[in-house]
């Protein structure tokens, strides 16, 4: 039991300082929680085996605890972005998202459109404010707003 002191003690540093560590204004405790969920079920193993079941239980319901709390707390929520309204761009600042000229015809600007989508896309490692712009660029030049 003993030797379960010094792990439990490091797991809780680690837990404080992942807490503490913020990100726009909130810890990470998913992370924390999951961390000692992981430590308490090693634990109830470790004294299971040795035969201190009333620790090894105490242990288990530790456990199942934060790892509740990991479920509750969930994924983190993604912030709210404006998405551009095609119908508020002007023409001038489309063909400037796509990079075509005034006289683009319908083909043109749908092979601008692809082109820029294939970099800035967010499953190529791009964001999807970009893609939202083009996507509007794109509305607006081919009159879907």
């Amino acid at each position: 039991m003993i030797y379960l002191l010094p792990a439990l003690a490091v797991v809780f540093a680690v837990m404080v300082w992942l807490g503490r560590r913020t990100r726009e204004g909130r810890g990470d405790w998913r992370v924390a929680s999951g961390l000692l969920a992981t430590a308490c079920s090693v634990g109830a193993v470790v004294t299971g085996a040795h035969g201190s079941w009333l620790v090894s239980a105490l242990l288990v319901a530790a456990a199942g605890w934060f790892g509740f709390d990991v479920r509750r707390r969930g994924a983190p929520e993604a912030k709210a972005q404006a998405r551009p309204d095609a119908r508020r761009m002007s023409d001038a600042e489309a063909r400037s998202i796509l990079g075509v000229g005034a006289g683009a015809s319908a083909e043109e600007v749908q092979a601008a459109y692809v082109r820029l989508m294939r970099s800035v896309h967010p499953d190529a490692g791009g964001t999807s404010g970009l893609a939202a712009q083009l996507n509007a660029a794109r509305d607006r030049l081919l009159g879907k707003a």
